[in-house]
């Protein structure tokens, strides 16, 4: 996975709260591959119900806008999977299910918390239509349609999401500390650790 520090692109509003992972790709999608992608799954029963439905009628989406408790429910990763193949690199949303975050961000999806009234302002002032919107990592700070959205980003995150890594692309940063720990605690306890 490629990181990136800034994008550039359109900005949609899907207002609506409660959007769970098993809207985002329904189950019975998950058998196909994934490198045939997913985007083409994403809300896909929303979307086959309402021939108006915002990602019907945006092709391009860099930037998805929408209310609170977007990706609950069940920890597919799946859900994540079919937003960053549509081609979405980050969502704004007033919360997020827990693990949904996590498997946004090992994804290289930002999914960024804004308060409620910043959502609504930014839902109001994209309406129906897409509007220019950019993101830059490295100041925690979104313009959206011309509004300025500053936001908060664990530094953790941060280095993830601009590096490309995910949880073992982490760890693998501190090999020499853990390395040089097991060498300490094989002399130190050499009847904990095991030796082949």
């Amino acid at each position: 996975m490629s990181g990136w520090t800034k994008i550039a692109g359109r900005a949609v509003a899907l207002a609506q709260a409660n959007v769970d992972t098993d809207q985002l790709i329904p189950a019975r999608f998950m058998s196909t591959t994934r490198n045939k992608g997913y985007g083409g799954f994403l809300l896909h029963d929303a979307r086959q119900d309402d021939a108006d439905h915002v990602l019907n009628r945006h092709k391009c989406v860099d930037i998805l806008v929408t209310r609170r408790n977007f990706g609950g429910g069940s920890s597919r990763e799946a859900a994540v999977y079919a937003l960053v193949d549509f081609g979405v690199k980050a969502v704004f949303a007033p919360s997020f299910g827990d693990i949904f975050q996590s498997n946004a961000v090992n994804n290289g999806l930002l999914p960024a918390v804004l308060d409620t009234a910043e959502i609504e302002l930014l839902i109001d002032l994209i309406g129906d239509k897409d509007v220019v919107a950019e993101v830059d990592l490295s100041v925690s700070r979104a313009v959206i349609g011309g509004h300025v959205v500053p936001f908060n980003l664990e530094p953790v995150w941060q280095q993830k999401l601009v590096n490309g890594w995910d949880d073992i692309d982490l760890t693998a940063q501190y090999n020499e500390q853990i390395a040089e720990f097991r060498a300490a605690r094989l002399v130190a306890h050499p009847w904990a650790m095991p030796t082949s």
